[in-house]
């Protein structure tokens, strides 16, 4: 008969499942409510954590991050309201300051919100790595025209832009 999960049985075992779910190290944990780190490694990887306790770190994580949301739009709506002031007072230099502001807390929210990507695109078509590749592809189907042509007309369909080639 299988041992009992030590985690389960735990008096504290939800304070435990909330320290998990924390990200808490397995060793921290198992210092603090005195079970051994291989237990508490045992009771995630077999799934006990409970529902209950799982979707309520979820909730709290959602009402963090629309806490965050609501302070960054205070921080812009501040930032604007403090440049208008400024532009008042025909203090310039302080004006400038807070469009600087201003912008960074917009750029933030466009992030946030999907409206701004601000990562990299990669021409692969450029790389010397595919012109070698493409350059290999070719010259090893001179033996077989109609394969060279056909993979010839595919890579210049994905290299012209339309992203695929043709089926």
């Amino acid at each position: 008969m299988p041992r009992e999960c030590a985690v389960c049985g735990h008096p504290d075992r939800q304070a435990v499942e909330e320290a998990i779910l924390a990200n808490a190290s397995n060793r921290a944990i198992a210092r603090q409510w005195r079970v051994s780190k291989d237990s508490v490694r045992r009771h995630v990887e077999s799934g006990h954590v409970s529902a209950r306790v799982a979707k309520a770190h979820a909730a709290a994580e959602v009402a963090n991050a629309d806490d965050l949301l609501q302070q960054l739009k205070a921080l812009k709506n501040k930032a604007i309201s403090l440049l208008v002031q400024a532009e008042r007072e025909g203090d310039i230099r302080t004006a400038l300051a807070g469009v600087k502001e201003a912008r960074g807390c917009l750029e933030v929210l466009m992030e946030v919100e999907g409206e701004l990507d601000r990562r990299g695109t990669v021409n692969i078509v450029i790389a010397p790595e595919w012109v070698r590749i493409r350059t290999t592809l070719i010259v090893a189907l001179q033996p077989y025209p109609e394969a060279r042509q056909a993979v010839a007309g595919a890579l210049q369909m994905i290299e012209g832009g339309t992203g695929h080639a043709a089926d």
